[in-house]
């Protein structure tokens, strides 16, 4: 490490661009204090994403409800290529062009400066801070109808700080563990859905699936369904720099969990919608354990509902393992102070993992609608940086190493922005007044913070720092 305010004393001979063949090895590159801890491989990092992104069809049922069966399946098998697949594709080509903690902050940074680095950071962290807060609060209302002390009340507000200090120390207790569980958690819940859909093959009627109704969709609900469900792709570039060999290992996991993402949502839909009488009003969160318990039985229920409240973990420890690596990388690239950066013993962001535990209680409070409404808000914000970043770094610096790049020009790679970011446009549009006041004073209270941070370090209130081995574009304006 070395302080980020000895940069400033550079010649500007030393603050030229690297050439190409300095940076050729960025890819290759690892920090020698990183290497002592255990690299993710690819297997647990497929579960990983896929619990960043799904974590299962749990919270598709609105999508039913809102549009009718053949536009929740049809949403389910085309958004993918509007939105997930570029979104997937880019992650793989920045994330090991730069195979570093904080993901998405690097790109922007690089692309855009610091300051807008922070702003990324800042939105994408809070967003993922809200989602995550989501998941104790899920997990107990599939434990409810067994134990209705849960339902309300001091018992329920204990049980989501118990469930979250006991996920929160799972994750401090390593990424290895944490990737692990994940594909424990992972089969256990896609192989009830496997049995259902094998008991289900006497009771299916295809026209069932044809079924929809132009004049009755809540496109706002549909939307927002559709894009919480098949976004976060990007959250898993946060911990590239715990990836072993990035540069192969995270397009091959990307590649696997969209395929397995797209199963986890299709097939139980197409599965429910066409078994089962349509009755689109009970079509909410938690109905496919009514369905199983129709076409299979108790023990089927019983399954089903096990694995919506493990797959509720799973989300959680993947999150929080994103969410505190973002801000370890960005602690290393001195946009946080340098105790964010400081490791426990088992490798992890101690210091990260507090403060997204803290966001966490803190946000449970709101409802589940808001909760949704409101981080995809945010994250809107973020993804248009993330492609503007992308398509900037394709122009400005087309030579520099890419391990894995989309195959298409800086035309084709415009061009395959326009669709997701229309869809953006599209989310941002259907938000209500109250989501967009408290996103837009999110994003403010962010354009406020990194001014004063910066005021904090030239005061010397607060330490900063920064990794000497990392790779900045924008290092000559520090």
């Amino acid at each position: 490490m070395k302080q980020r305010n000895s940069l400033t004393r550079q010649t500007p001979a030393e603050m030229v661009e690297p050439s190409n063949a300095d940076y050729v090895e960025l890819g290759e590159r690892s920090s020698p204090k990183l290497d002592k801890y255990q690299k993710v491989s690819i297997i647990p990092l497929v579960f990983l994403i896929f619990y960043e992104v799904s974590g299962g069809p749990f919270g598709v049922e609105a999508s039913v409800q809102a549009a009718g069966p053949l536009l929740a399946l049809l949403g389910f098998l085309l958004v993918p290529f509007i939105w997930s697949v570029p979104e997937a594709l880019i992650t793989a080509e920045l994330g090991t062009m730069f195979p570093e903690n904080g993901g998405y902050v690097v790109w922007v940074s690089s692309a855009l400066g610091p300051f807008w680095g922070f702003q990324q950071g800042w939105m994408k962290w809070l967003s993922g801070v809200i989602d995550n807060a989501l998941y104790p609060v899920l997990f107990l209302d599939y434990l409810k109808s067994a134990f209705p002390a849960l339902e309300g009340g001091l018992p329920r507000t204990i049980a989501v700080l118990v469930l979250t200090l006991a996920l929160t120390y799972m994750s401090y207790r390593g990424l290895t563990l944490v990737g692990w569980v994940a594909i424990l958690l992972g089969v256990f819940s896609l192989l009830p859905f496997i049995f259902m859909g094998i008991v289900a093959i006497p009771e299916l009627e295809p026209s069932r699936w044809l079924v929809t109704d132009l004049g009755y969709i809540d496109w706002g609900l549909y939307m927002n369904t559709l894009f919480w469900n098949l976004n976060y792709w990007d959250s898993i570039s946060t911990l590239a720099g715990e990836v072993e060999n990035p540069s192969k290992t995270l397009p091959k996991a990307l590649f696997y969990a969209v395929i397995l993402v797209v199963f986890g949502y299709f097939f139980p839909i197409l599965i429910g919608t066409g078994a089962i009488p349509l009755d689109r009003e009970m079509w909410t969160d938690g109905y496919f354990s009514d369905i199983a318990k129709m076409l299979g039985g108790v023990w089927l229920l019983a399954w089903i509902q096990a694995a919506a409240a493990l797959s509720n973990m799973g989300m959680f420890l993947a999150e929080m393992s994103s969410d505190s690596f973002q801000l370890e990388g960005m602690a290393t690239r001195g946009m946080l102070p340098e105790f964010f950066a400081k490791r426990s013993r088992y490798g992890t962001p101690l210091v990260g993992i507090l403060f997204s535990a803290s966001g966490v209680l803190l946000l449970s409070w709101l409802s589940f609608q808001e909760i949704v409404a409101a981080e995809n808000f945010l994250y809107c914000f973020g993804m248009i940086m993330e492609f503007i970043a992308f398509v900037k770094l394709r122009i400005g610096h087309p030579a520099e190493s890419r391990p894995f790049k989309i195959p298409v020009s800086t035309a084709g790679a415009i061009l395959m922005c326009i669709p997701p970011t229309l869809l953006i446009l599209v989310v941002l549009a259907f938000a209500s007044l109250k989501v967009m006041l408290i996103s837009v004073v999110a994003v403010i209270i962010g354009l406020v913070l990194e001014p004063c941070l910066r005021y904090s370090e030239k005061k010397r209130w607060l330490r900063f720092s920064m990794n000497a081995d990392i790779h900045d574009f924008h290092s000559a304006y520090r």
